[in-house]
């Protein structure tokens, strides 16, 4: 099985929530997880910023393996550099389109 987290929110514990479940889920021998993925967008991606609210979060996240996407278009609408994200997130051009991506792959949506 296959999951993708969005996380587009404004609202930190909501972003925070989100972030939670996806390690909870790493975690969860019940059951059998190939692969997890968080895609972040608008608001949504300020854990994924260097220092940012719960950065710390999407750092342990990547070390489990979790592919951690950041959408290019919110990057470029909030004057954001590839270099001010954790280590290790990766950019897409835009995260509706990973999100269709991934959902068409048979990803399960998780949007808290």
């Amino acid at each position: 099985m296959q999951t993708v987290f969005h996380l587009i929110a404004d609202d930190p514990d909501q972003r925070q929530t989100a972030l939670t479940i996806a390690k909870n889920l790493t975690e969860d021998d019940s059951v059998e997880i190939d692969d997890i993925a968080i895609v972040a967008q608008a608001e949504g991606i300020e854990p994924l910023t260097a220092g940012g609210d719960g950065s710390n979060m999407v750092e342990e996240l990547l070390e489990t393996g979790v592919a951690v996407k950041a959408c290019g278009n919110t990057l470029e609408l909030k004057d954001l550099a590839e270099s001010d994200l954790v280590d290790g997130v990766e950019t897409v051009p835009s995260g509706g389109g990973e999100l269709t991506r991934l959902q068409d792959e048979g990803y399960a949506y998780i949007r808290p």
